[in-house]
């Protein structure tokens, strides 16, 4: 009779130390799938000729920035639809003066959006 109970014990022994590395397995499986993707989707290291080309562009990018922010003078946009690019000084002065009346401005507004975005007609050939 004692041989039975062991032999119980031996099977919920068994039961659970293959739950346990059942469990470990799948968590191992599941880290080396993870270890494989961060490998896969590790971006190549940047050289110094393409970290070189990319503080240029951004040099480039921040004069072309500024020489367009700063700029003191009236710059034609789009002489047909009657755009002009205003210092920032004065565009300030403009919309603080326009907006005292809000009621006018939004009106104001509109109508200048949507005669920048108009789609001209197309044109007719005879």
């Amino acid at each position: 009779m004692n041989s039975q109970p062991e032999s119980e014990g031996c099977k919920k022994c068994c039961g659970l130390s293959a739950y346990v590395i059942a469990v470990l397995g799948a968590f191992l499986i599941v880290a080396g799938l993870v270890w494989v993707m961060v490998q896969y989707t590790r971006p190549e290291p940047l050289g110094e000729d393409r970290a070189a080309a990319r503080r240029k562009a951004l040099a480039e990018l921040k004069a072309s920035n500024e020489e367009v922010l700063n700029n003191p003078n009236y710059v034609w946009e789009n002489p047909a639809k009657g755009i002009v690019r205003l210092p920032i000084d004065r565009a300030m002065a403009l919309s603080f003066q326009l907006w005292q009346n809000p009621a006018a401005a939004r009106s104001n507004l509109i109508a200048r959006v949507e005669k920048a975005t108009a789609v001209p007609p197309p044109q007719v050939l005879e």
